[in-house]
């Protein structure tokens, strides 16, 4: 994923901007960057890997090395970014959100390599952000540029673009699946992925984007560029999992609908009596505490922290591409409270189940320490289906998921004919892969959230919702 914030000011920009984009550090773990203007020095950018440490300690040197009035910042999981453009409409500085299955085939179409060339990453790929920037630069204005760019663009793209005048240009993609929100105070205006990133700073908000609405920001006031679109698919997976708690989007705060999201779990085990006689909930930490929160609050048992988050050393979300190092990652970073496990009914609530790298390694940790019962609930319903539109997830296939993993065991390709009641709880085929999944890693029982739970929970109008992981229907 990624996240990215931005300020234009009348006074120095960098502090807001190093801690806003530092704020956005739960969305990628790969490279960090910043970029600002000065009108003595003009463009400048600074870029750090930062897989291996936080954003902060990576640009702590930042005060001294870079200055400006506006300035825009990215926390990535893909390529290097904000880049230095130069082209015929204007010199910039851009980074986006969001991401391209159809690069190969914008740069044939488009003859993007024509009488030049792209800097290519390694294993030859393309980097998105300039391939973003080309399909900008073809058009006679940023503003006709970054329409056509989302236009064409399979997926999903957000821009920042910091022009080389100390004015901001920023752009939701053009469906809305990711928020992008304005803020202001008394010195400027800010843009944020996170509502709390700029509100922790002291700016208010003024406005949240449309689906592909542009603006153009300078210290002094905003200018719609594009009216929004009427169409809107904001990713339900924001309030599930990736989001930040303290985030509000399209009105809904991420920790309200996760207590609310846990409630309706609780709700659905009373209603079919299962999982009833349980000592205490407990959540896959940290995402899947707020659920687990409100499952607690709607049922007789209580809350506990059965296992902790080693956060010294494991604040951050950390995916290795290597499977045998997730699994080694996923069971070093909790750390069990026996106390609260031995010879305890525990029944424990994770924001989602993919591919269950982490489901062995958890169960291996509460049988050591004495556990009687374990029950497993997913806040999100099945993952059926591995996401086109965001990079969230780096599932190469959708056979990584362990929903279509077991239902190719229990069918055959000919499952696959059958998601819907796979997907469902009350279907035989339903009830056969739930209990295939427990019976694999020894669960006392195994339910997910539905999808119409999570619609509930939320509380927007389905049609605003983007839920093809789950249930497979296109919107793009």
């Amino acid at each position: 994923m990624g996240g990215f914030f931005g300020v234009v000011s009348k006074h120095d920009a960098i502090s807001d901007v190093f801690f806003g984009t530092d704020y956005h550090s739960h969305l990628g773990t790969k490279r960090g960057g910043m970029a600002a203007y000065d009108s003595e020095i003009g463009l400048q950018r600074d870029i750090h890997n930062i897989e291996n440490s936080p954003f902060r300690t990576k640009f702590s040197d930042i005060f001294s090395e870079m200055k400006g009035t506006a300035a825009i910042g990215c926390i990535s999981d893909t390529h290097p970014q904000p880049l230095l453009i130069r082209s015929r409409i204007g010199t910039y500085a851009i980074c986006t959100i969001g991401y391209i299955r159809n690069s190969e085939e914008l740069i044939d179409k488009y003859e993007l390599t024509a009488g030049g060339h792209f800097g290519v990453m390694t294993g030859g790929n393309v980097n998105s952000i300039e391939l973003v920037a080309s399909l900008i630069n073809k058009k006679d204005t940023f503003c006709e540029g970054i329409k056509f760019a989302q236009e064409v663009i399979e997926g999903t793209v957000a821009i920042l673009l910091l022009n080389n005048d100390g004015t901001l240009i920023a752009a939701r993609d053009k469906f809305g699946r990711l928020p992008l929100i304005v803020g202001k105070n008394d010195d400027g205006y800010s843009v944020s992925f996170e509502s709390f990133a700029f509100e922790k700073l002291g700016y208010q908000k003024v406005k949240e984007l449309g689906p592909g609405e542009i603006v153009h920001i300078t210290a002094d006031g905003m200018t719609q560029l594009s009216p929004p679109r009427d169409e809107m698919r904001i990713c339900a997976f924001l309030w599930t999992y990736y989001g930040y708690s303290t985030s509000t989007y399209e009105g809904v705060n991420v920790e309200m609908m996760r207590y609310k999201n846990g409630q309706i779990l609780a709700q659905n085990d009373k209603k079919m009596g299962v999982a009833q006689d349980i000592d205490y909930v407990c959540g896959m930490p940290d995402s899947g505490t707020p659920h687990a929160i409100g499952y607690a609050n709607e049922s007789d048992a209580d809350f506990a922290r059965a296992f902790i988050k080693y956060t010294p050393t494991w604040m951050r979300s950390f995916t290795p591409s290597v499977q045998s190092e997730r699994k080694k990652i996923a069971k070093m970073k909790q750390v069990a409270v026996k106390e609260l496990i031995q010879d305890k009914s525990l029944l424990i609530v994770d924001d989602s189940i993919v591919r269950g790298t982490q489901l062995q390694g958890t169960m291996d940790m509460l049988h050591e320490n004495g556990a009687k019962a374990v029950h497993m609930r997913s806040a999100s319903p099945p993952i059926m289906y591995r996401c086109k539109y965001l990079n969230f997830s780096t599932a190469k296939s959708d056979l990584e998921l362990i929903t279509r993993r077991t239902i190719l065991e229990l069918e055959g390709e000919e499952g696959f004919e059958h998601i819907d009641e796979y997907s469902s709880p009350d279907t035989e085929r339903g009830k056969k892969m739930r209990q295939t999944i427990a019976a694999q890693f020894g669960f006392d029982s195994l339910e997910f959230q539905s999808l119409e739970g999570t619609i509930k929970a939320i509380g927007l109008d389905p049609c605003k919702l983007c839920t093809y992981c789950w249930n497979g229907k296109e919107n793009n």
